[in-house]
Parts: C-alpha cells; structure tokens; sequence
C-alpha cells in the first residue's frame, strides 16, 4: 500500500482561502487554514453563502453537460461572481484576516464526472469556475481545476479530501475513518503506519434532500425526523445494492448522476425519506468491507453527519456504540467547513509541487500534483 507520511521538511506558510460548492449545490462554503501544505497550523471559522434557489435551478440545468455552451459560459461567470461576493464577505466577517490571505483553493460547480474506470474514452470531469475571474475579483492568486491532472492520467479524480484528513489526523490513534456524507459519501481509511485509502461510497445525502425539496419544499430532512416516521423498503434497497459498483474494490468514484431519487418514485414522504436514508446509511457500512483493518473509531463530516437519525442507522448497521461513531466536532474538527479547509490546503500542496492525489486514493498510478494557477494583477 502506498506510504505517504507527514514530515516537517517544507519551510514556509501561507494563508490560504479555500471555497467549496458541493454536489448539494446550495451555496459556497469558506474557509481558510495556515499551512506548508504539510501541517495544518491554524484554521479559521468558516461562512456559508447560500444561492438563491434560481441559480441553484440553473446549475441543475446543466448537470451532465459535455459540450461548451453560451449558457454555460454565462452560469459560469456568474459563479465566479458569486464567489468573488462570497470571499468579501468572509474577510468582512473575519477582518483578522485582512492582508494575510495570499491564495485562493477554488473548487468551482462539478457538472459532470466521468471516472475513466467506467468510461475509458471521451469528456472526463469538468468543473465549471473561472480562475482566472475569481483572481481578478479578489485581488488574491487562485489554483483551480485541481482534480484535471488526475482524471487525464487515468485517476478517478475523487476524493481528493484524503490527504487533508490525513494531515488533520497527524496525532489521531489509528486506524481511523473520516466518513464526509456530503451528496455524495466518501470515506479516507487512515492506518497506523501511514497507509491511506479512499473511495466514494454511494448516494449521502443528495438524494434524500431533492426527495425532501420535490415532496415537501423542504432543503433537507432536519435531524431525519421525517425519515424516523417512515416504512424502510426493504426491495428498493435490494435492487440498489445489486449495482456492481458496491462490490467493486476501490479506488472509485461516482458521478452526482449515477443515481436518482426515483427509484423511490411512488413512495409517501415518510416512505421514501427513510428508504434513501437507509440506503446512505448502508453504503457507508458497506465501505468498511475494503479496509484493511477496522478502524478505531468512524468520524463523520459533511451535511448528513447532522442527521440523528442518518447517524443511528449507521451506528446500527456497524454495530457500534454512539461513542465509536462520532461527528468530527468531537475531536476539534469543522463539520461543515473540512472541504473548504481541505481546498485551502490543496491550493498550497499545488503551488509547492506536493501531490494532490495518491494510487490508494484515486487509482492514480502515482502520486500526482495538479491544479491550474492563476495570478492575481
């Protein structure tokens, strides 16, 4: 298994911002961390900016797209203007800040995900965001495009969180999981002697909150109460599981459009709330059948590690204690700003030449820098 070990050999930190749009598409999440891109010395309180509900609309619009397009162009700068707001704001919010921030992580909009492990020819990955704007906006360099390099090298181009979960758990007893139950799960398996393994794991929370926002207007089902009222169906689940990506070995990905919450179609709202919930629940246990060891201890981050109800699922499906399944704000760490945080970092480890992407967390064939700088003028 590949090795990759902290060590304190990089001089020089930086302050870096790092923003993230996720699969959920509701927003941009800030944060910033003070790093070499090896140790994470400070990290700062995270902002969430929300879209407005017709940007949002616009984004699902073009999700799967793999042909440029003026639309696409338009909803691309106005994402980048977007952000640009979103970085003021947070240097307004956090005026410590001001004047130590000297580079940008941009995540952009993911619209379409195509792992060479299921299509081998033709359009990959795109994420949609202009660097080069965003520097302009902001006055301050930006590295974006951060999983390009690793998906033309025949890479899965996600997760790349792994090596920021890696860095924070430097003093952590291992083996460890840090489980990010975003739109979609992925897992990092952390063990005692450096090895790392990553993989996405299957629908987190992204189905259940289009089910929530188509059924109920709802932008998710809070603390899974409506879950928690609802009948599991049990052949729904059945057929899910029967897609060979769960029994495939990692590393793997998944694409926001490699499932849809019609497979609940027809359900009440209490049914298919707690049948998706189920299966997140289960796609994450199902994870630990690639370890190479049981962890310690499963941390969880992300949205869905909010739902009570997702998380007592989980607990009963690991057949574990709450104390061994826990939210990451239980050792010190941000919940719904790691990815920005981990942005941040990857935005530093890019300009320092220092790998993104590891043969365990991505299928890379080797360890990969990658990353698109742009110069603020």
């Amino acid at each position: 298994m590949f090795l990759h070990k902290i060590n304190d050999k990089y001089d020089g930190t930086k302050w870096a911002v790092g923003m993230m749009s996720g699969t959920s598409m509701d927003g941009i999440d800030v944060a910033a961390v003070r790093t070499d891109g090896v140790r994470i010395l400070e990290r700062s309180p995270g902002l969430f900016v929300p879209y407005s509900e017709e940007f949002t609309e616009k984004l699902r619009s073009i999700l799967g797209s793999t042909e440029p397009s003026q639309k696409i162009f338009a909803i691309q700068k106005e994402l980048t203007d977007l952000h640009g707001a979103a970085f003021f704001k947070f240097v307004q919010k956090f005026t410590y800040l001001k004047g130590l921030i000297n580079l940008i992580g941009f995540h952009g909009q993911a619209i379409l995900h195509r792992p060479p492990s299921k299509f081998p020819v033709g359009f990959r990955t795109w994420q949609i965001g202009d660097g080069a704007l965003l520097a302009r906006l902001t006055g301050i360099d930006v590295v974006a495009n951060m999983r390009e390099k690793d998906v033309m090298a025949g890479g899965e181009g996600a997760p790349l969180v792994s090596l920021y979960h890696q860095a924070l758990a430097k003093d952590r007893e291992k083996p460890l999981t840090i489980v990010n139950i975003g739109g979609t799960s992925n897992v990092t398996w952390l063990g005692k002697e450096g090895e790392i393994l990553a993989f996405d794991l299957g629908p987190g929370n992204g189905l259940l909150n289009d089910w929530m926002s188509e059924k109920a207007r709802q932008a998710f089902d809070e603390s899974g109460k409506t879950a928690a009222r609802g009948h599991v169906h049990e052949d729904i689940i059945k057929t899910f599981f029967d897609s060979p990506y769960f029994s495939r070995k990692p590393p793997k990905s998944l694409d926001r459009l490699d499932y849809s919450k019609d497979i609940v179609r027809g359900l009440s709202l209490e049914d298919g709330a707690a049948t998706l919930t189920e299966i997140a629940a289960i796609a994450i246990a199902r994870g630990r059948e690639f370890f190479p060891e049981p962890p310690l201890k499963w941390l969880l981050t992300g949205g869905g590690a909010h739902n009570e109800f997702l998380v007592q699922r989980l607990q009963h499906h690991l057949g574990l204690t709450p104390a061994q399944v826990q939210n990451v704000e239980s050792v010190g760490w941000s919940s719904d700003f790691m990815e920005a945080e981990a942005w941040a970092f990857l935005a530093v480890r890019s300009r320092k030449g220092l790998p993104l992407s590891l043969p365990t967390t991505t299928g890379v064939p080797h360890a990969m820098t990658g990353g698109d700088f742009f110069k603020a003028h």
